[in-house]
């Protein structure tokens, strides 16, 4: 396996787990009292800053118990990687529209915020998940 491969199986693992975490935290709070009215940013800059020490230090891992052949990046590892951010970021552009959406109609602050997450957060699944299909499934660029 590839390491860029392996980076894009940290990704997904990571961001599903903070993200559940972060979830979690903020709906697990929830009572009586409407979800936009919940403290949340506290929640979301621990999970997103956890996930950023978490990913660094599982690729810190990766790097060292992988063998030296599997660090190699060769033009494939390169057009795969581009490949798959270039889909992931279309969720990153949904993500701001939709936020700037939001904040044309004075929505709340908590679903603003959410949202523009919810974009990061899918966004890095879809990337991670276009890598990993085109280790598994073969690359053919157009």
């Amino acid at each position: 396996m590839a390491v860029e491969e392996k980076r894009a199986w940290i990704m997904i693992v990571v961001t599903v787990l903070a993200y559940g975490a972060y979830l979690t935290v903020v709906l697990g709070r929830s009572g009586s009292v409407p979800l936009a009215d919940q403290p949340y940013a506290a929640a979301l800059l621990w999970s997103v800053g956890a996930a950023i020490v978490a990913s660094i230090a599982l690729h810190i891992v990766v790097s060292l118990i992988s063998p030296e052949d599997g660090k190699v990046k060769d033009q494939r590892d390169r057009e795969i990687h581009r490949f798959g951010e270039h889909i992931g970021q279309s969720f990153i552009a949904i993500g701001a529209v939709a936020g700037m959406f939001l904040a044309m109609v004075e929505a709340d602050q908590f679903w603003i915020a959410n949202v523009i997450c919810l974009g990061f957060v899918l966004s890095a699944l879809l990337a991670s998940m276009a890598k990993i299909a085109s280790y598994r499934l073969g690359f053919h660029p157009w």
